[in-house]
């Protein structure tokens, strides 16, 4: 029995568009609610939320049995972690702060078992394997891995093309909180220069052979980067969507 197919990577690779929300509030019910509204893609950020692995393991069970697909931003790129997070069940994986081609290489083979990477085999003890239950889980695995790395400042955009080339990498995903700071527009991610540099790049990524992605509330700009080709879209999150729904009604009575 080969590994569970990764659905989200297999829509990539058809280069189908695949809309999402992220998943913030480190809660199992309140992902539980967005799963239930239709969206295809669901991201569990552990890096701006408080989601650490048994969270966010509780959540990838929730979402296992939605229609929408699971990806995990990690909050660093350390290998001991990636390593948990795969075993745990996770398939997809979001890793911040990309700069270079040398570290998505090593992103690579965090998350490819031997002789191609170095993830540890451990897979009897783990989820991902339905512990143990597939049984030729180790040798399937790597092809149902799909890595997306995130772009978030001015040398990863300097590097942009040697990201692009290193195999093993799906998708590259632009920030464009975290650059309009690295560019000196601090909160001001609507600035021409940084919005200039955030369709660049999706041209650029979209002219390679990785699938686009990115997060922004600006909606002209989210349908700007779908024409472009963009195939995974991020257009809100968990939290300020509840955030802003509440104050209204709040502000409607008090």
């Amino acid at each position: 029995m080969p590994a569970p197919t990764n659905n989200f990577k297999a829509k990539l690779e058809a280069g189908d568009t695949q809309i999402g929300c992220w998943v913030g509030f480190a809660s199992s019910y309140a992902a539980e609610v967005t799963a239930a509204a239709g969206f295809d893609w669901l991201l569990i950020d552990g890096e701006h939320a408080p989601n650490d692995l048994r969270t966010t393991l509780e959540q990838l069970q929730i979402i296992q049995n939605s229609p929408a697909e699971a990806a995990v931003r990690l909050p660093t790129d350390e290998t001991w972690m990636i390593k948990q997070y795969l075993d745990a069940g996770a398939q997809t994986l979001l890793i911040p702060m990309v700069e270079s081609a040398a570290q998505a290489k090593q992103l690579v083979k965090a998350t490819r078992y031997p002789p191609y990477g170095v993830r540890g085999v451990g897979a009897a003890l783990a989820r991902a394997s339905n512990f143990g239950e597939i049984d030729d889980y180790i040798y399937t695995a790597d092809e149902q891995i799909c890595l997306l790395v995130q772009v978030e400042s001015k040398a990863g955009l300097e590097n942009l093309d040697e990201i692009l080339a290193v195999d093993g990498v799906d998708g590259v995903f632009i920030g464009p909180a975290d650059l309009a700071a690295d560019m000196g527009y601090l909160g001001n991610p609507g600035a021409p220069e940084v919005r200039k540099a955030v369709i660049d790049a999706t041209k650029r990524i979209c002219e390679s052979d990785k699938a686009s992605g990115i997060l922004t509330f600006d909606e002209t700009l989210t349908n700007e980067c779908i024409e472009l080709g963009a195939t995974f879209v991020a257009v809100g999150v968990d939290i300020m969507t509840y955030a802003k729904a509440i104050n209204e009604l709040r502000s409607r009575f008090k």
